[in-house]
């Protein structure tokens, strides 16, 4: 009986020494969160310089440095579609000192990849900064002029239209995919590596259509090399305020490209709020404002959980979208 006593007795001494070593780390956790930002910031973009997330990201890290008294120095770290950057971004120490930009394809690249981590519960959501949406932009020789005539010529010619895209599986595939089933037409697949090659091809007349990122095809527009019937938001669009959103011809059709930016899993909830308070104090300002105009960007904000709403609702939607069209990378 005493053996029994004495083991209780040590048992009990380690539960109260593991429970004090937890109080210890997690009163140091909420003293550096406190304290947080005592050095750079390292805010990967899992893409190259010069694309669309990349802008965002160092419009956002220049401002914040600014105010943070601590340098946000941007990292690109491209490959795998956005994969690369995205897993370096979900195995750093929670710590609030690297940070994730990402965009749409975080969301669209499950349903075409095994990804080591998961997109929704390995990370702490931050913010959603903006989104956009694309046009679709046609050859002025395709005689259509509204989404309804696109329709009916689809349905009545299936395969006979040729679409652009930036590659399978990409963005400008799956707004275009999502479309076909949504409107029961069937179009052409002609994949191109990337957006410069693809809106050549369009406007040279090698293929007949394209759902467009509004700030490379606004220009093509006003200057009448392509015509738009729509945009892919659910509403029109503020770059765009005259052209129909293509969900008043298909009800609930929308295709987005957003931006935001996350954490490793475990972050704090004080450096959450402290991101969130200055992403939206940014979108605030004219001088982003106008960056954002110019990018065709409509600013979002909002909390941390809308914007893991949406990514939730993204991957559960191309995935389906891609497991009903029997998409794969190789076709």
């Amino acid at each position: 009986m005493a053996q029994f006593s004495g083991l209780f007795v040590v048992l009990r001494a380690a539960v109260i020494v593991a429970g004090t070593m937890l109080a210890i780390q997690g009163s140091a956790t909420t003293v550096m969160a406190q304290n947080y930002p005592t050095k750079p910031i390292r805010l990967i973009v899992p893409f190259p310089p010069g694309g669309g997330t990349d802008l965002v990201g160092r419009a956002i890290a220049q401002k914040a440095t600014e105010t943070l008294g601590q340098s946000v120095v941007v990292d690109n770290r491209a490959g795998g579609g956005g994969t690369i950057g995205a897993e370096t971004a979900v195995r750093a120490a929670p710590d609030g000192y690297t940070l994730a930009m990402v965009s749409a394809s975080y969301a669209t690249n499950p349903a075409l990849h095994k990804l080591p981590y998961d997109p929704v519960k390995d990370i702490r959501s931050i913010v959603m900064i903006g989104q956009s949406g694309w046009a679709l932009a046609l050859n002025p020789a395709v005689p259509l002029k509204s989404i309804k005539e696109f329709i009916a010529h689809n349905k009545a010619n299936p395969g006979k239209l040729n679409y652009a895209s930036t590659g399978i599986g990409g963005a400008t595939h799956l707004a275009t995919v999502l479309f076909d089933l949504m409107a029961g037409t069937k179009m052409t697949h002609i994949p191109y590596k990337g957006t410069g090659p693809a809106l050549n091809d369009l406007i040279g007349g090698q293929v007949q259509l394209m759902f467009a990122a509004l700030p490379s095809v606004i220009p093509q527009i006003k200057a009448g090399r392509l015509r738009a019937l729509g945009v892919t938001t659910l509403k029109r669009a503020g770059a765009l305020p005259d052209l129909p959103a293509i969900s008043e011809a298909v009800p609930g059709y929308e295709a987005v490209t957003w931006y935001g930016m996350f954490g490793p899993k475990g972050l704090p909830g004080n450096i959450v709020a402290r991101w969130n308070g200055e992403v939206a104090r940014i979108l605030q300002t004219d001088e982003m404002k106008s960056r954002m105009t110019l990018e065709a960007v409509d600013p979002a904000g909002g909390p941390p959980e809308e914007f893991l709403g949406v990514i939730r609702r993204d991957v559960e939607k191309w995935t389906r979208v891609v497991k009903a069209a029997g998409i794969t990378l190789s076709n």
